[in-house]
């Protein structure tokens, strides 16, 4: 495969704007509570986190190219550390924008396909028959340019054979460990699924598992890499550990999204597909990140798996990583709400609610329609590089009309639903500091404008603080829920690009508030001390 190459000769050392470059990143322990787990459960986990780091090797070379090359040109101990983060020389949180002298902009396409490709030229490749079609957009192959000008596919697992030949073993390892059937069949299948790319099996089998308390999840699962297209998934891994008491406290709401997907505020013929029955929810420590999920801002919740057909016939699987999201509430969340939110509604800004907010984002994917009605096949291919931002925003507002139907139903509890509102609102904030590169960054930019031109959302000039309007929110939330449903039903890519352009801008008081928060040194995001060494000295400790 072909490597991305340095664009100056000689080391480079750090610039001008460097030290802005800590600020960005809260570091945080990834810890769990591990005495819940058996002896063989504990002899699982660095085989597990083993195999994830295989994934990280692999994304580097999907997203850059050579690491070791660019790390070993960066003097400096931060650039490095921030190449690192970045997974190359491109700010994930500045929309890609190249941090380190000299370099170009990050081709859309990544390192997924030549760099001298055009779309016009792949198209006419893909098309000259159905099956080279089939192969150009598979999830699963890169591109490459022959020796002779033309363009061809290449599998994954023989464009990457070494990282996952010690993944797969690495799996095989810990399933022979494995005391419940369910993990030790999904552990066997997904080691099968790395070297073959048919993931099918081995997600039906994650999807039956229901007793474990490890989980891992791995291998080739989302498409954000690839913004030229949106056709191509990057590798990534998490290690988790069950939290068994807050899952049993969860499993309940999975059982309602048939009847509020039959509530949805939009036509019939949109909301026609049943969610599966097979939904389940579950709460986690994540011990260790890889890959797609550890670039940039880190993930706090999972959703899984992408497959449309899994998803009908099985639904998903809503993972909650709890210790993760403490640290973005605490860290970043409550001082967020300290600088934009007014004074009288700081009081809403709760744990439980962001937890909430979180979950129910993650439940709301499984609702709206994954099939166009227009005969254009999924919403996914039909939107292409659209989709994921889109679908992010779909999972966003749909998480709070969840919230809304179910609250009036009376299933919180003595809650105050104001608590949800602000929180999300505020949450809007944090989100949109990922940047235009992000898919949930443009998800969250646009629905602040949208929620703020219906007067939902209002700006004190004065102060600078926010204040949410709660008897404009419903409107709001179903406005913006019908829109997005109607663009993904219709698998309308050229209404959801002039949408996004309209409505993914930032404004000029926008960038002064956020320009606020970093001068106030509040973090965009987190970074992880993980691995064993972390999880034995947090043993050593208790």
């Amino acid at each position: 495969m072909m490597y991305r190459r340095l664009l100056l000769s000689g080391l480079i050392l750090a610039w001008g704007f460097l030290p802005g470059f800590a600020g960005k990143y809260a570091t945080v322990r990834l810890t769990s509570d591990l005495s819940m787990l058996s002896a063989k459960e504990r002899r699982m986990i660095p085989l597990l986190i083993e195999a994830a780091q295989a994934m990280d090797e692999i994304f580097w070379k999907q997203a850059y190219g050579d690491r070791d090359e660019l790390l070993a040109r960066l003097v400096d101990p931060e650039l490095r550390r921030f190449a690192r983060i970045n997974y190359g020389p491109w700010d994930r949180l500045e929309g890609n924008r190249p941090f380190v002298p000299g370099w170009g902009a990050k081709p859309k396409g990544a390192n997924f396909y030549p760099d001298d490709m055009t779309e016009e030229e792949f198209n006419r490749a893909a098309n000259t028959s159905p099956a080279r079609g089939e192969s150009f957009r598979s999830l699963y192959t890169l591109i490459v340019r022959e020796e002779d000008g033309r363009l061809s596919s290449i599998p994954y697992h023989e464009a990457f054979p070494r990282e996952l030949k010690i993944a797969s073993d690495k799996l095989m390892a810990a399933s022979n460990l494995a005391e419940d059937p369910g993990l030790e069949k999904y552990l066997r299948l997904r080691a099968k699924a790395l070297l073959t790319d048919d993931f099918l099996p081995s997600d039906i089998a994650w999807m039956e598992m229901k007793n474990n308390k490890l989980d891992v999840v791995i291998g080739p699962i989302e498409t954000y890499e690839d913004q030229l297209f949106g056709y191509k998934a990057s590798y990534e891994a998490y290690v988790l550990i069950k939290d068994l008491e807050w899952s049993e406290r969860l499993a309940k709401y999975s059982k309602v999204l048939p009847e509020l997907q039959m509530g949805l505020p939009v036509p019939e013929k949109y909301k026609q597909e049943k969610p599966a029955a097979g939904s389940d929810l579950n709460v986690y420590d994540v011990v260790y990140y890889a890959g797609e999920c550890n670039s940039g801002s880190k993930t706090i919740a999972i959703n899984l798996p992408n497959d449309e057909e899994v998803q009908l016939l099985h639904g998903t699987r809503r993972l909650q990583l709890k210790n993760a999201m403490r640290a973005k509430f605490d860290t970043i969340l409550v001082p967020i709400a300290k600088e934009l939110v007014d004074p009288e509604q700081r009081g809403h800004i709760t744990f439980d609610a962001f937890f909430a907010n979180t979950m129910f984002h993650e439940v709301a994917h499984g609702l709206g329609i994954k099939n166009t009605i227009t005969g254009k096949g999924t919403v996914r291919k039909a939107l292409k590089k659209q989709a994921s931002a889109l679908e992010e925003g779909k999972a966003d507002v749909l998480g709070l009309y969840m919230i809304t139907r179910l609250n009036e139903k009376g299933e919180f509890g003595p809650v105050d639903i104001k608590d949800f509102y602000v929180t999300f609102m505020t949450s809007v904030f944090r989100s949109i500091r990922f940047g235009a590169a992000s898919a949930h960054g443009r998800a969250n930019l646009a629905r602040f404008n949208f929620f703020k031109e219906m007067n939902a959302l209002t700006r004190d000039a004065g102060t600078g603080t926010y204040k949410v309007h709660f008897d404009r929110m419903t409107l709001a939330m179903n406005s913006l829920s019908e829109k997005i449903l109607r663009f993904q039903g219709d698998g309308d890519y050229e209404g959801v690009a002039a949408f996004m352009k309209k409505y993914g801008n930032i404004g000029p008081d926008l960038r002064t508030d956020l320009d606020r928060l970093s001068t106030q040194g509040i973090p965009v995001d987190i970074v992880f001390q993980q691995g064993m060494s972390v999880l034995k000295e947090d043993r050593s400790a208790r």
